[in-house]
Formats: structure tokens, sequence, C-alpha cells
């Protein structure tokens, strides 16, 4: 196969979506440290082991908060010579990271309390600071919860939520989010929790609320796990985007057909492609650069999260061949 392979720069801009996930991200670790400590107060003043496992799960959450800000950082530092295609991916190892602490320490941590609550429960004192420590945690967890739905609502637009995080590359956008509804989610069962347990005067059910909230919080961790994974192994257009990429590509004056059409994410707005071009058999040499120069100017215009754009010069044998494999295979459908 012979080549003509363009680089476009990479973008210099902090990726899209970032400013509104920061300020989330900081206004979420400032509630968990405000309110992280006051939960241990109360968690020693009560013997509740559902608010002893509330604390834990906000200071993990805090310490996440701070993770994530620094994948963002991290992710923003340009490409050089042992990374020539930037450090994208430092934010999905750090959620990665995240993930795992809120499985195993946020998650592990409250059940292994709980149960132990449950096997030798103890009489669970005035619950009056339980109380108030849950009712200041819910406002202040309601508060941060507020500015990040608010952004995610701008970010997904018109997209159903499992949707937009499905598509989503930037986990910045929902990590924090799901942390935040997990942590009101919490709080509305350690209540139950202390107010069954001191109405019916049976100390196990607090116990059980820490489980229940061990449960939660693995159950989130879960979910990230599974996204990032996928991230981080390395995500590329869905189906849909790719299909329009290569009608954008095909329509192209000079573009006699189009073989196939790779991408990878390294970023959320580091989008790699290479794409193997058929051309008109008339243009020589010059008018093939200034095609694919075009098909690079219609590229970014409709896929801006483009860094880098491979455009190979591909024969008729070989597009060919492609369209063959493919319908076996069934990759593109309608190719």
């Amino acid at each position: 196969m012979s080549e003509k392979s363009i680089a476009i720069d990479a973008h210099d801009d902090a990726p899209k979506g970032h400013g509104e996930s920061t300020a989330s991200t900081i206004a979420a670790i400032v509630a968990n440290i405000a309110i992280g400590v006051i939960k241990f107060i109360a968690a020693a003043m009560t013997g509740s082991a559902a608010m002893f496992s509330e604390g834990i799960h906000s200071i993990v959450d805090s310490g996440n908060g701070f993770l994530v800000l620094l994948g963002m950082r991290q992710a923003k530092k340009p490409a050089d010579i042992s990374h020539p295609f930037g450090y994208g991916r430092e934010l999905y190892f750090w959620i990665l990271v995240v993930a795992v602490s809120i499985f195993a320490v946020g998650g592990g941590v409250s059940v292994y309390e709980g149960i132990h609550n449950i096997r030798f429960p103890e009489p669970l004192m005035d619950p009056k600071a339980a109380y108030i420590v849950l009712a200041l945690s819910l406002l202040i967890e309601g508060a941060s919860f507020g500015v990040g739905i608010k952004q995610f609502r701008e970010a997904k637009g018109k997209l159903r939520t499992l949707d937009f995080i499905k598509r989503s590359k930037d986990p910045s956008l929902y990590a924090i989010l799901l942390e935040d509804s997990a942590a009101m989610l919490g709080l509305l069962i350690a209540l139950a929790g202390v107010y069954f347990g001191h109405l019916l005067d049976i100390p196990q059910l607090d116990g059980a609320a820490s489980v229940l909230i061990g449960l939660l919080l693995m159950s989130v961790a879960f979910f990230l796990l599974r996204e990032t994974k996928a991230l981080l192994i390395g995500e590329g257009l869905e189906k849909d985007d790719l299909l329009r990429m290569r009608a954008l590509i095909a329509k192209t004056p000079g573009v006699h057909d189009v073989g196939i059409v790779r991408s990878q994410f390294f970023g959320p707005q580091d989008l790699l492609i290479n794409a193997d071009v058929q051309f008109d058999p008339e243009l020589h040499s010059p008018e093939i650069d200034a095609t694919i120069d075009q098909i690079e100017t219609n590229l970014q215009s409709e896929f801006p999260e483009i860094s880098n754009a491979f455009i190979e010069v591909a024969s008729a044998d070989e597009v060919a061949a492609y369209r063959e494999r493919s319908a076996l295979q069934k990759e593109y459908p309608g190719s």
C-alpha cells in the first residue's frame, strides 16, 4: 500500500468539559472534607457503624476528588518523544485508581464494619448527634450534587444519561457525579439504619445499614471499573459516528472510494484517525495532497476532537478486499 500520511497538530487547548468537571470536582472535595470530619465525631458520640461507614465514605470521596484533579492535570501534558500521542490516558488511569479505592477502601471497610456490628452489636447511644450530622451532610452534599448535576446535564445535552456515559470519553464528567449520588443515597441509608435501630431497639439494623452502604459503593466502583477498562484498552468512535466519518470522506471531491477507517481515543479530546482512501485515477500527486488537506479540514470541522489523522492512499483492490471482509464480518453495515 502506498502512503500519504498527514498528522494534524495536537490541540493545545484543555479538553472540552474539563473546566466544568473541575468545578464540580472541587465542590465535591470541599463538601466531603467538611462533612467527613463531623461524621466521625458523630460516629464516636453515638457508636453508629453506619455513621462510621459514612465518615469513611466522605474521606474516600475527598481523596478520590484529588485523584481526578491529578488525572485531569496530567492528561493536559503535551506529547513528547516517549509519548508521541500525548498523556490523555493519564485521566483514565487515575479514574481506575479511584474505582479501586471506592471498592476496596470505601466498600470493603464499610461491609466489614457492618458485619462486625451485626455479629457483635453494641447498644446505640443518643442518636441526636447523628441526626444533626446527617441533616447537615444532606444539605452540603445536596449543594455539591446540584453543581455536579447542572454541569452533567449541560454536557450530555439531549442524550439519555446512560447513553451519554456510554459514549463519553471523559469519565471525569460523571465519576464525581456518581460518587455524589452514592453519597446522597448512603446518607439516607444511614439515617434509616440509625432511626429504625433506635425505634425498634435492634442495633443490628445500624450494622445492616453499613453493609448496604458498602455494597452501594462497590456497585459504583464496579460501574466505573467497567467503563474505565474499555477506555484504557482503547475505544474508538461509536459505529454511527464512524459511518458518518466515512460518508464525509467519501463525498470529498477527488475521492473515489473509502476503505477501512480506524479510530482510537488517547484522551477525551485526543482522537487518532487512520483512513484508507482510493482517489480518482486521474489525480496527480499535488492534487492528491490538496484532496487530503480538504479531507482533514472537513474532518476537523465535524470532529474537533481529532488530534492526529493519517490518510493512506489505497488501491482499488485493497478497498474491494476491505469491503468483502467487512461484509462477511458485518463490521460496517451499509458500507
